[in-house]
Order: C-alpha cells, then structure tokens, then sequence
C-alpha cells in the first residue's frame, strides 16, 4: 500500500458487558443508581452497531446453580443461570444472527471462554467495550482484550461504578495502559 491511501478501518466489533437486571433493574443483587446514568449511552450503541450491521457480543455472568465457584471468596452468590438477575436488562435482549452471547464466570469477558477466537475468526481488529461496572468488568475485559491483541475502547458515557473514584481511576489505566477512552461521539463513528 502506498503512502497516498487511506489506511482502512479496522473491522470493529461491541462488547457490552453485564447489561443484565442485576445491575440496571432495582432491587436487584448488584444494582446501584448511577447505573441508569449509562443506559442511554449504551442503547446508541446497540442501535448504531446494529444498523452498521456490526458484530455484537453480549457479554454476562453466568454461574452454576448448585455448584462452587471461585467468586464466592470475594463476592455473594450471584449470576445464576436461570435467575431473574442473570436475564439481560429489558431492551438489551441479543438480535438476530449479528449477536451472539458469551457467557462468562469471571470478571473478564476474554478469560476462560473463547471470545477471542470468535473474534479472530471474524477478522475483527477493534472492540468498544461498555457496560458495568468500569473498574471491575470493564478493566477486566480491556486488559484480556489488549492481552489478546485486540484494539480496545472505552466510550467514558457508557460505563460508571459505584465506586466513582475507582471508575476515574481504571478509565485513566486503560487509557494510559491498555486501550482508548473516547466520547460517545467518537466510539458511534467506529460503528457507523
């Protein structure tokens, strides 16, 4: 290729990560209210992934119910398959042949599943990854992305925490460490 044409655009796909009751429905295990503040954000992705006819990986946790799990050192009993906290957040329901469900029982949507040879398959080069909470699943999943040699982003409108301190802090990482933080602008023109 010469120096005179443009480089093309990476193939991109969306990760949402946890977009399920537990942490957007109230009175659920994991909900906080600033949760909400991410909705819309992630509702212009979904839409703007969709009409781009853009990969989408809906991203969840999902434990064994009646069985061990390493989490239950650090955290309840959570996520099991079947439960109403587990089901996705009304509106974020996977579509069509373009989405698909990776089920995870980590913090990370890349470890122990095979997220990323699905997305090596696909010829996919860029993530935007969004959903909850920043400095937990988000972290998580962008450094294994990163460690994968994917190319990671993170629109700062559609992730938050509980923790906002936590969030500030992981969002200033990743942007110095392992990926992009971008406007919610710039992440819809990756998927447009």
């Amino acid at each position: 290729m010469s120096s005179t044409e443009p480089n093309p655009q990476p193939k991109t796909a969306l990760v949402l990560v946890d977009v399920t009751n537990s942490f957007f429905l109230a009175g659920m295990p994991n909900f906080y209210p600033a949760s909400a503040d991410a909705l819309e954000p992630l509702r212009a992705l979904l839409a703007r992934a969709r009409s781009g006819g853009r990969i989408v990986v809906h991203a969840v946790e999902q434990h064994y119910p009646g069985y061990d799990d390493y989490e239950w050192r650090k955290l309840p009993r959570h996520h099991f398959i079947g439960d109403k906290d587990a089901e996705f957040f009304e509106g974020f329901e996977p579509e069509g042949t373009r989405e698909i469900v990776c089920a995870k029982r980590r913090y990370s949507a890349f470890f122990a599943t095979d997220l990323a040879l699905f997305l090596r398959e696909q010829g996919v080069e860029r993530v935007v990854i969004a959903g909850v909470k920043t400095n937990v699943c988000i972290r998580a999943t962008v450094q294994d992305a990163f460690a994968n040699g994917f190319d990671a982003v993170v629109p700062r409108e559609a992730t938050n925490s509980n923790r906002p301190h936590l969030a500030e802090a992981s969002l200033e990482d990743i942007q110095r460490y392992f990926g992009e933080v971008v406007p919610l602008e710039r992440a819809l023109e990756m998927l447009g």
